[in-house]
């Protein structure tokens, strides 16, 4: 598969309406491989592209689904690449949401959600991609990963008295995480070059807006199950996470997986930016449907002449 460079003062330019468009530069949201960014001056949680309104956004969205399902269909009929969207975030950024309202067009029987919560026994018995490798999907369809893999470079660096459960050898431990930026390279490049397109995306949330989110959780009942203490906890360790979070988008943006810091204040705003680069992503492969041979279109002929003699 060729690798597209990404040039991050390339214009998308987004049709909102028949007589309105609005273009967003890739470096408002792509971390460009091989440059260091800084997350807190680079993006901005806010960052609306110029979008007015939920409204406004609402019918690119909306297009953008009837679109993605389509591409699904032809992407399952060729059964050659395979998609691989990785969600990454603080808590209350809305992974869940986003996936629910970009996803909501698909066929389920195409598309699969993984969400890795903390590994398990047996996982822990295994190296930490282990769990992940099971999860990639096959040809033609679409996994989705509610965090990932990626876990073990961002929760683990944050705990990194986690690593005390792995059951890793010691003489390993030293340079571990760039040992596992490394291993995580090498294991996205080996999926692009055997087919299947990996997009990542990192939900950045702020600090004020999380806050509000949590108390939301609080203050509404039907929200209540969605809180946890835990959250509240980790939320403590902010300045760690915004650290390892910018460490690794450093590190493992790559031309063949780029990452995209995609402003996630505004959830409208998270789902149509989202939704336009799988959009996008899945044009670029120029699918097709398989073209059928002459003999096989000569006996399709043979079997409709049988059903239309049926008496």
């Amino acid at each position: 598969m060729k690798k597209t460079a990404l040039d991050p003062n390339r214009k998308i330019t987004v049709q909102v309406s028949e007589n309105a468009e609005l273009e967003l530069r890739l470096k408002h949201i792509m971390v460009p491989p091989g440059k260091k960014i800084t997350i807190r001056k680079d993006y901005d949680p806010a960052f609306t592209a110029g979008f007015k309104s939920k409204k406004e956004a609402q019918k690119k969205l909306d297009k953008n689904i009837a679109e993605l399902a389509e591409y699904q269909d032809i992407l399952y009929a060729q059964d050659t690449y395979g998609l691989l969207i990785i969600f990454q975030a603080m808590d209350a950024a809305g992974k869940d949401g986003t996936i629910k309202h970009v996803m909501s067009g698909v066929n389920p029987q195409g598309c699969q959600v993984f969400s890795f919560k903390a590994p398990s026994a047996e996982e822990l018995d295994h190296d930490y991609l282990w769990r992940s490798m099971k999860c990639v999907p096959e040809r033609g369809r679409i996994g989705i990963f509610n965090r990932s893999y990626y876990e073990e470079v961002l929760v683990v660096r944050v705990h990194p008295e986690l690593l005390d459960h792995q059951k890793i050898p010691q003489p390993t431990r030293e340079n571990i995480w760039k040992r596992r930026y490394e291993q995580i390279n090498a294991f996205e490049k080996y999926l692009f070059e055997n087919g299947i397109v990996v997009l990542k995306f990192f939900l950045n949330v702020s600090k004020e807006e999380q806050k509000q989110r949590f108390l939301d959780r609080i203050d509404q009942p039907e929200k209540n199950w969605k809180f946890s203490t835990a959250d509240v906890k980790e939320r403590g360790f902010w300045d760690d996470y915004q650290k390892a979070y910018e460490d690794c988008l450093n590190r493992t943006s790559t031309e063949w997986a780029p990452w995209f810091v995609i402003p996630a204040d505004n959830k409208w705003f998270t789902r149509l930016t989202v939704s336009e680069i799988i959009v996008r992503a899945l044009k670029r492969l120029n699918l097709r449907y398989p073209e059928v041979s002459e003999e096989r279109r000569q006996e399709l002929l043979e079997i409709r002449k049988l059903l239309e003699n049926e008496s």
